[in-house]
């Protein structure tokens, strides 16, 4: 199942609206992310990602809520996971 999962924008990137991107945390995990449809987006927004694409900005208190629930879930666990095995991956 796939998830729309709320991020922090740690990082932007790119002066066309188009190609920016931005480095979003994941109550820990670090991922890269288009900004192309939320050109209002700052540096410490929190914002909706799936599939590598920022959707919408959320408020704060509603990203930490769905943190919650993640880690209740286990779900940031199977990120953190699929990130690891990422690594490990580019790294042999």
């Amino acid at each position: 199942m796939c998830l729309a999962i709320p991020g922090k924008v740690e990082t932007i990137t790119g002066a066309d609206p188009i190609t920016r991107m931005g480095r979003i945390n994941f109550g820990g995990v670090i991922k890269e992310a288009s900004l192309a449809y939320v050109p209002e987006v700052q540096v410490g927004d929190y914002v909706i990602v799936h599939v590598g694409f920022a959707l919408s900005k959320v408020d704060e208190a509603e990203a930490h809520k769905v943190f919650e629930y993640l880690k209740l879930m286990e779900e940031l666990d199977e990120l953190k996971d699929e990130v690891e095995t990422k690594n490990n991956s580019a790294s042999s």
